[in-house]
């Protein structure tokens, strides 16, 4: 990979840095991983559509930008730097490439500029109480009956259910093959009678987290991706979709956090501690390594379209190294990082280190990213079955 901008890429770098600045508020800056506050998100997603700054990497005939792989990472890494706060990915990131990538034209041209506006949130619909890692195993059903699909079950872990007006479902739709083959991805809208969201509060105290029970729930019978039966191949070309440019913006969040945990050892005098000057060492080399991981993973990307399997050797690695930082920040903390303030408010260190427990589950947890690396990667024989 080059490393060297273009002249047309610092130009580009300009832009979505100036606009940041005359846009990028304290309040919305202060949202950092405070879910709770939708309508000050939804507001931002607006601002954010409005400017043009939805859906980058989109084809220009569908409204897009049509960006480069480097001009989506330069405003990945500058939205990151100049403080602004996490964006949900599904109905940009994941719906919306996969609608360009599989759906119909008439599905595009319903979902797909309400997407770029801002103005339509979307959740994931896949993980059950017991089918996450083993996803083919979802037991949600859903039934044609006329014009319309007929949707029962239950979706757990549904990160912004309680703001999303649109979910998209894994759901059987054919018992009698086998479960990879039986599966259907639907769209299906949140707010009817038929749906139920249930928060969970999290470690954190927060809630993007939600059970969601369908009874009943409907959606037109022209609402599925891929045909009928056809869900599994549109599912993995989904989660495909997850493993894109945002690493350069969480590299940047990384390194802030690695930052501010120095600070607080320096200002704690305890910067001469051999032990602890060997765990910062190794955290920061670690981040670099990191680094260079994705970049050799999206030159992967540059050159075939699509991430390889060895993505999931750099989503093993950055899980496992920031839940490896927030050990060591409520380490420095000391008995502080044990007391919660008024009404469970927690430190901006006490927030990433319990946050970051789910980061080896989210995304593909690390036992099915182990599998992949170790058949995909390395070739190793599947584990037998039984």
């Amino acid at each position: 990979m080059d490393f060297d901008f273009t002249t047309a890429e610092q130009e580009f770098r300009t832009e979505v840095r100036r606009w940041l600045a005359d846009h990028l508020t304290d309040e919305i800056r202060d949202l950092g991983e405070d879910w709770d506050k939708t309508e000050l998100r939804l507001a931002w997603e607006k601002e954010l559509g409005q400017a043009g700054w939805i859906g980058l990497s989109w084809p220009a005939q569908y409204g897009g930008r049509g960006a480069t792989i480097i001009e989506q990472l330069i405003f990945a890494e500058e939205y990151a730097r100049a403080g602004a706060p996490p964006r949900a990915p599904f109905g940009e990131g994941l719906l919306g490439p996969t609608l360009i990538a599989l759906g119909t034209e008439a599905q595009r041209q319903r979902f797909l500029p309400a997407i770029l506006r801002g103005e339509q949130q979307w959740c994931q619909g896949f993980s059950e109480p017991e089918a996450g890692s083993d996803l083919a195993g979802v037991r949600t059903k859903a039934r044609l009956e006329g014009d319309e699909w007929i949707i029962d079950g239950q979706k757990i872990w549904t990160s912004q259910a309680m703001e999303a007006d649109w979910i998209f479902v894994l759901a059987r739709t054919n018992p009698d093959v086998p479960k990879h083959k039986g599966l259907s991805f639907i769209l299906v809208p949140m707010d009817q009678p038929g749906v139920e969201v249930r928060p969970i509060r999290n470690l954190t105290g927060s809630s993007e987290f939600n059970e969601v029970y369908f009874d009943g729930a409907r959606t037109g019978s022209d609402l599925v991706v891929n045909g009928v039966d056809g869900g599994w191949a549109v599912a993995m070309a989904t989660l495909g979709f997850e493993r894109g440019t945002a690493f350069l913006g969480q590299q940047v969040r990384f390194a802030e956090e690695l930052d501010r945990l120095v600070g607080l050892v320096q200002e704690q005098g305890r910067a001469g501690e051999p032990r602890l000057r060997q765990q910062l060492a190794a955290l920061y080399a670690e981040l670099q390594i990191m680094k260079y991981s994705g970049f050799r993973t999206l030159t992967q990307v540059l050159r075939t379209g699509t991430p390889g399997p060895e993505s999931s050797v750099g989503k093993l690695f950055w899980s496992q190294w920031a839940q490896r930082l927030g050990e060591l920040e409520l380490d420095v903390l000391g008995p502080a990082g044990q007391v919660v303030g008024a009404d469970y408010e927690l430190s901006g260190m006490q927030n990433f280190a319990l946050f970051a427990r789910a980061h080896t589950i989210y995304a593909g947890s690390s036992e099915v990213q182990r599998n992949i690396v170790s058949e995909r990667v390395l070739g190793m024989p599947r584990d037998p079955v039984g």
